[in-house]
């Protein structure tokens, strides 16, 4: 509690206190110190009064002390009573006029940076704690009322400390039980016989109880001279019968001063019932920690003899790692009693402060003086409420940071060529008696320059978490949009590719790792961007396999086919967004066949032409003319053939979903299919005497879409 009872500029006992607006304390001596001229802040450079303003809240009530102030002290001291100079949002700017126990205050920030000259502020003293300035008239700090609660608990400390033996060499001495007049020495009983015996000169002198020297105050109004027997709710004040009759409290709500530092006391015992309550809570949370420590220890030194026995029975290969193994279960030891005493310390001081609070608070209750006591007990009661609230989050809902159970283990059921990579598991915090099992993995790591990006497929590697067991992981990507994630991929393999992914598209990917206690957190994300234009080749096993009667070659750029039936090639990648554009080149060509060039579902029939099912969308061509065809309706012929040697263009456009074709660098009608949704595959059927092949990773020429 003595720290409560310092004054926060000399560091010494409270002599003459002085109660702030911000109810903080200051001696009235250091008060007049630490005043300055009100000219210096008026004309201190605008960006620090900014810095210092901005520092308190940003709600701002400013009170300047202008000419329309002074005003208000003469005729509208009504006004000026009522005025709250205690709301949260003040702005920390008080103007004092030489009326003790009354503040009075414009809302002018102007007022506050340039304060007119003539506004009669002579004094301005910012407080040491909050910082909030207050400006006075030319009476300075002494306008500022004396703070008679602390008065008096500084009293009654300084009694109880003055009634200690002088002559002790003890820490702290004993209490005093007799007092000599004349050598003006208090002596305890042990002290009394061996320096003070009752024989010879000192039979003579006279020993007395030691008395106190605090009195009973009472009260006076400042103004009237006599006793206070009011307290007006709305001045916040206490108030004389003389008060009563002025004008000022004539509309006011007034209570028995004894009432209302009665109804303050009862709720102030009553919160301070809670507030102890916790404390006490506190400090057998205190015991526990220190428990914990020497459990810690035990757990620990358990622990090491279980590693000890296993590394044993792996003979050789696992003795150079043994005593790595140890060396981290000391530091892990060290770790978690470092962390134990760190929240010991912290709960200590949280535990300490409320306890000076509670002490003060005690002797604020035993304040005689009805006025005195009221003077803080508002600010007590929200002191201690506020104090209250804060230990729920701070101490109440606290548990120990770590565990005094050491929750690693070894797995000893690995073969011999893992001993390299041996190190320990996370442990589930388990109660005394529970199988324990192991924790919740961590996050897997990705491995960037493992991971890449190529055409419309994306590689993604991870290691393994360290101090984990892992039973798998789960790999997720997104929709290339920056869309929901969803899963590709699920096993134990630490890469994975994933294919059939959009072009053009900047996939994010993330992995967890999991096991039989469940999912560990997701690894940071990777993104991965797909090829801007595709490259693809006929895929023989689309295509319909070894039977198909297609002919590949030139690494499956290049298909032909032996019989006279109309067989399709499909393109190894399928199509559901963007642009895309790829070309075919006739190697071979007879007057007596007509390929067919598009686009398929992955269903399309591949024993017929292209575009006689409802699956294909193409356009059939020969050495005159072309259709578009599509579910075997075939329409809209155009002039113009091929031979060898021609170039057939397909610009598949997903964006406007059209089909549109190009015959030797010029378009082959207008736009051929429309409303193409879903997924498309690049198409061809061949018969006898044709041979085509492909070419991909094209630019897409400019179209006109009418």
């Amino acid at each position: 509690m003595e720290e409560e009872l310092r004054c926060p500029v000399c560091k010494q006992l409270f002599s003459s206190p002085v109660l702030l607006p911000c109810y903080h304390a200051l001696c009235l001596a250091c008060a007049l110190d630490i005043q300055t001229t009100a000219n210096q802040v008026h004309h201190a450079p605008a960006a620090h009064l900014h810095q210092q303003h901005s520092s308190q809240s940003s709600a701002s009530s400013v009170s300047t002390g202008s000419s329309s102030a002074t005003e208000s002290v003469s005729s509208d001291q009504d006004q000026a009573d009522k005025v709250s100079i205690l709301s949260e949002a003040d702005s920390g700017v008080i103007c004092c006029t030489s009326r003790p126990g009354s503040y009075a205050g414009t809302p002018n920030l102007q007022g506050l940076l340039f304060p007119p000259s003539g506004s009669g502020s002579v004094f301005s003293l910012a407080c040491p704690v909050c910082r909030k300035i207050v400006f006075f008239d030319e009476l300075g700090a002494r306008n500022l009322p004396l703070y008679r609660a602390m008065e008096s608990i500084v009293d009654r400390f300084c009694e109880r400390e003055a009634l200690r033996c002088q002559m002790c060499e003890t820490e702290p001495p004993k209490v005093a039980s007799v007092v000599c007049e004349q050598c003006e020495i208090r002596y305890c009983d042990g002290c009394r016989e061996l320096c003070h015996p009752a024989r010879g000169p000192l039979a003579k002198h006279t020993l007395t109880k030691p008395r106190g020297a605090s009195q009973l105050r009472e009260s006076i109004c400042g103004e009237h001279n006599e006793p206070l027997a009011m307290y007006c709710m709305g001045c916040k004040l206490p108030i004389c019968t003389q008060c009563m009759a002025d004008n000022r409290h004539q509309s006011h709500d007034l209570q028995s001063i004894m009432a209302m530092c009665k109804a303050q006391k009862t709720e102030l015992s009553h919160n301070l019932q809670q507030l102890s309550e916790k404390a006490r809570s506190t400090t057998e949370f205190i015991q526990r920690l220190k428990g914990m420590s020497d459990k810690v220890t035990e757990s620990c030194i358990e622990f090491e003899r279980v590693v000890t026995a296993q590394c044993e029975a792996l003979i050789e290969s696992i003795t150079a790692r043994r005593e790595v193994l140890l060396e981290a279960i000391r530091q892990d030891k060290d770790t978690k009693i470092r962390t134990l005493k760190d929240q010991q310390a912290s709960c200590t001081g949280k535990l300490q402060q409320t306890t000076g609070l509670i002490q003060f608070c005690i002797e604020a209750l035993k304040e005689t003086d009805s006025a005195a006591f009221l003077q803080v007990g508002s600010m007590l009661i929200n002191r201690v409420a506020n104090t209250d609230m804060t230990w729920h989050q701070e101490v109440t809902n606290a548990a120990p940071r770590v565990s005094p159970i050491i929750d690693l283990t070894l797995d000893d059921t690995s073969v011999i060529r893992a001993i390299d990579n041996l190190n320990f598991i996370q442990m589930k915090p388990a109660k005394e008696g529970e199988e324990r099992l192991p924790a919740v993995p961590l996050a897997p790591i990705i491995i960037p320059e493992d991971c890449s990006a190529e055409n419309n497929s994306v590689t993604v590697a991870w290691q393994p978490p360290s101090h984990s067991f892992v039973q798998g992981y789960v790999l997720e990507l997104d929709d290339g949009s920056g869309g929901e994630f969803r899963e590709v991929y699920c096993g134990k393999e630490t890469i994975c590719t994933v294919d059939g992914l959009h072009f053009n598209s900047m996939y994010n990917a993330r992995v967890k790792a999991f096991n039989s206690t469940g999912e560990g957190e997701y690894s940071e994300l990777i993104g991965l961007q797909t090829a801007e234009v595709a490259w693809f080749t006929f895929d023989s096993s689309l295509s319909g396999g070894p039977g198909s009667g297609l002919n590949f070659i030139n690494d499956n750029r290049t298909v032909s086919v032996d019989g006279w039936e109309h067989r399709v090639a499909l393109g190894s990648v399928g199509f559901s967004r963007g642009v895309h554009y790829w070309e075919f080149t006739i190697d071979k060509y007879t007057a007596d066949t007509d390929p067919a060039f598009g686009i398929a579902r992955i269903d399309v029939a591949r024993d017929k032409m292209l575009g006689k099912d409802d699956k294909g969308f193409a356009m059939y061509i020969d050495r005159q003319r072309s259709w578009f065809q599509h579910n075997s309706v075939h329409e809209r012929r155009v002039e113009g053939g091929i031979s060898s040697g021609s170039t057939i263009g397909v610009l598949l456009d997903l964006e406007r979903h059209t089909l549109h074709f190009i015959v030797n660098e010029m378009p082959q009608g207008s736009v051929a299919f429309r409303d193409l949704y879903g997924v498309f595959y690049p198409a061809v059927s061949v018969n006898r005497g044709v041979t085509l092949t492909l070419h991909t990773g094209l630019d897409a020429p400019h179209m006109d879409y009418h």
